[in-house]
């Protein structure tokens, strides 16, 4: 090995070193980009996360990164639509979600922080009620990112988030509604505009706590969130 004027030559340097330069164990960029994606975008207290695996050197990929469950496994007292559980909402505006103290972790904090580790997945083991507003979260994150792309700065990303929440939204048996048979039909109008305003409430919430993660304090886009949008979760085709 040898140097001119300081230039170190490349031609000089063994094949075997080459070989170990530029062939790291797979493994290690394998488990790079799952764990920075499954970092938290609004920290929870670790009580919430109630899947978490426990990781040996034997461990499958799919035991690494598993689907990630909704906390809210208790439905007492809790008052349902469709099969939805109407959970607490950390929010300010109309509906009928009941007010959640602001220090704690509500479903909306769930869905944007497993959505980056969730989307992955083309299937979801249910495990409770609170599972399938997770997957509806999921799912309208993916469309609002789809959304934003292209918005090159926070105030069209913001404008292209309220034309999205003027849309209709449909509830099960529905048009448009994206998963049917994840929850039950409506038994009354009633109950089809209680499931429908609560849909409305928890969606606007999401999208305000959304532009906060996917563009910079700047108002620039934050390309570790918008490139998502590309992603299809359980291969629902986002329009």
């Amino acid at each position: 090995m040898y140097h001119i004027h300081g230039v170190l030559h490349v031609s000089s340097i063994p094949l075997c070193l080459l070989l170990l330069l530029f062939f790291i164990p797979f493994s290690y960029f394998v488990d790079f980009p799952f764990q920075f994606l499954l970092q938290p975008a609004i920290k929870l207290p670790n009580k919430t996360i109630s899947d978490r695996r426990n990781i040996t050197k034997d461990s499958s990929p799919c035991e690494l990164y598993a689907v990630y469950h909704s906390s809210f496994v208790d439905e007492e007292g809790v008052t349902k639509a469709c099969g939805c559980p109407l959970l607490p909402l950390k929010s300010h505006i109309k509906g009928p979600a009941p007010v959640s103290e602001q220090d704690k972790t509500d479903i909306v904090d769930e869905a944007i922080t497993f959505f980056r580790a969730n989307v992955f997945f083309t299937n979801f083991d249910i495990k409770s009620p609170a599972d399938k507003l997770l997957i509806y979260l999921t799912f309208y994150i993916n469309v609002a990112l789809k959304r934003l792309e292209g918005c090159r700065t926070l105030a069209v990303g913001t404008k292209a988030i309220i034309n999205l929440g003027l849309e209709d939204i449909p509830v099960p048996g529905e048009t448009g509604f994206p998963f049917p048979g994840l929850f039950s039909l409506p038994q009354s109008q009633d109950e089809a505009e209680l499931f429908r305003n609560y849909l409305k409430q928890v969606r606007e919430e999401t999208s305000g706590r959304l532009l906060s993660v996917a563009y910079r304090a700047n108002g620039t886009p934050n390309k570790w969130w918008l490139a998502f949008a590309k992603r299809k979760f359980m291969n629902v085709v986002v329009l």
